[in-house]
């Protein structure tokens, strides 16, 4: 077993560190050297004093799903009376309401709907795109992928190609949970494996597809099978052609166990501490060198805790989400505006910067209007 100076060397110059390196570190290194060399890489990636943030909305295509997750309060089965499917005259009252408030960028992710196929996406991201040029999409996630391409016995590739062509620009890292299918097996039975959400992610990149990735962690799952999902988001990074950005962010966040059926049924609960979450984030920053932007989840840690973050190898904010429904219907309560969110980064030290999906840089426009929110 190494020395853990010797595992803090070897992050400081971009090691590979193996999945036992990276729980020494997690397990014996004091939080405050753990943040030390987190944040060092941070200098390095990133060599600015700016924290980056976004303004987007998350717009639920269908809230109709089979998959059955047990983390989730936001699905409805098939038929129920609150089941919905978004047409266009929703989307472009959405999209107007997200442009007054400086957006650039619709999330557009639901549920696995057995009846919405690629007809739908293509046609709803088409119309999109032609009415407002400019909105971006940032579109479903690998389950959505999968389950699109079964219902039309399509290859992850021709599923992608096709959706790209009709307008999404940018692949969410969502449904990783823990990349792991012991857990998957547990908590997200009827999402895809593991292995086939991170081949779609391999295909995303050999489109040029840019992407991101999460986890959600604080429920059923080991350290050690944390560690594994790291490793699985750094590999397929280090498999992307050289050219294509590949994963341009990781999301960290915490299990939001309020009234889920997780919580209910099996009595799991998010025991994660503050602390631990700041943990995350730097041995996040740690495992993945080939990823550049790691981001502090707010919206389920807080506005203090996500500020130690920037300090712990955290370069971004996330987006203020002018509109959140799937977390938000777990518990998480915290909230943000243009304005405060730009205030929290600068109480923290740092100075904000408005970015698109990308990581490109952008200015605020003239014309924002403050979202009013209910604390």
């Amino acid at each position: 077993m190494m020395q853990v100076e010797d595992l803090y060397e070897k992050a400081l110059a971009f090691g590979f560190l193996e999945i036992e390196e990276g729980m020494q570190l997690f397990e014996q290194a004091p939080l405050t050297d753990l943040m030390f060399v987190a944040n060092e890489l941070r200098k390095k990636q990133v060599p600015h004093q700016k924290v980056t943030w976004q303004i987007d909305r998350n717009v639920n295509t269908t809230n109709v799903c089979v998959a059955n997750c047990k983390f989730c309060n936001f699905y409805r089965i098939p038929g129920h009376p609150e089941a919905y499917i978004t047409e266009m005259p929703v989307y472009r009252e959405k999209i107007k309401e997200t442009l007054r408030y400086g957006g650039d960028q619709l999330l557009l992710q639901g549920g696995h709907h057995p009846g919405l196929g690629l007809d739908y996406y293509s046609r709803t991201f088409s119309a999109i795109k032609q009415e407002f040029p400019s909105i971006k999409l940032h579109a479903l996630g690998p389950p959505e992928i999968a389950h699109i391409a079964k219902l039309e016995k399509m290859s992850h590739h021709e599923v992608l190609k096709a959706l790209k062509e009709a307008g999404m620009d940018s692949l969410p890292g969502a449904g990783a949970e823990i990349l792991v299918d012991r857990v998957r097996r547990l908590i997200s039975k009827g999402k895809c494996g593991a292995e086939e959400w991170l081949a779609i992610m391999h295909e995303a990149h050999k489109l040029d597809i840019t992407t991101s990735a999460t986890m959600m962690f604080g429920h059923v799952e080991t350290v050690r099978e944390r560690f594994e999902h790291l490793v699985k988001i750094r590999e397929v990074q280090a498999q992307k052609p050289q050219q294509a950005k590949g994963f341009l962010a990781f999301i960290p966040w915490t299990f939001q166990d309020v009234d889920t059926l997780l919580t209910r049924i099996r009595g799991v609960q998010n025991l994660t501490t503050p602390e631990e979450y700041i943990r995350m984030i730097a041995i996040s920053r740690i495992m993945l060198p080939n990823v550049k932007n790691i981001q502090a989840s707010w919206l389920t840690v807080g506005r203090q805790t996500a500020q130690i973050c920037l300090h712990a190898g955290a370069n971004d904010f996330g987006s203020i989400m002018i509109e959140e429904n799937v977390v938000s219907a777990a518990g998480a309560p915290h909230r943000f505006t243009y304005k405060t969110i730009q205030d929290a980064i600068k109480e923290a030290g740092f100075e904000p910067q408005l970015r698109n999906q990308q990581y490109e840089w952008r200015q605020i426009p003239e014309t924002i209007e403050e979202q009013v929110v209910n604390y």
